[in-house]
């Protein structure tokens, strides 16, 4: 079994990686994310901070073990919360359930003349939560969104493990 020392640095490192990916195919790669993939990525800007303040309750030695498992078990919630987004998100993709019904548009044009709306509308690219920009493998494997899924419910099992390791079982009287 994991220790809690070891379940917050994965759940740090893995869930720091994850987001980086998804930043670095978005910037680098030039895939543009969907209103739902923006929101899978709110479950690493919580789970991770939370992940490392486990780790650092874990590492200081006047720190309470209940203090860390607290953590986790947050940590733990809040990525199964990411996994159950991430699934319905690529079960929309699948076309096994509907997707958001705002999910596709962009935000506002912001312009002061007709030419500078033009200009706006010729560089709009309209995403859909409903359809799969990306499969690995390729063309039949799983999306940015099922992989999220997965990796998600990962995190949330390691970060559970290791919120109930050093539980001291009840004595019978």
């Amino acid at each position: 079994m994991l220790s809690r020392r070891t379940s917050a640095a994965f759940v740090s490192v893995i869930g720091l990686a994850t987001i980086l990916a998804a930043w670095g195919f978005q910037l680098i790669g030039g895939f543009v994310p969907c209103k739902l993939c923006l929101e899978e990525r709110i479950p690493y800007y919580v789970g991770i901070p939370l992940a490392v303040l486990a780790l650092a309750s874990a590492v200081a030695a006047a720190t309470p073990a209940w203090l860390t498992r607290v953590l986790l078990a947050l940590a733990a919630i809040v990525f199964l919360y990411g996994a159950g987004l991430g699934t319905y998100h690529a079960g929309a993709e699948w076309g096994w359930w509907a997707g958001p019904s705002d999910c596709g548009a962009g935000a506002a044009a912001t312009t002061s003349t007709t030419g500078d709306l033009i200009n706006q509308l010729q560089n709009i690219r309209i995403v859909s939560c409903t359809t799969a920009s990306w499969r690995f493998p390729d063309g039949w494997g799983l999306s940015f969104a099922g992989w999220n899924a997965v990796i998600a419910l990962v995190l949330a099992a390691v970060a559970a493990t290791g919120a109930l390791q050093g539980r001291r079982a009840p004595t019978a009287p």
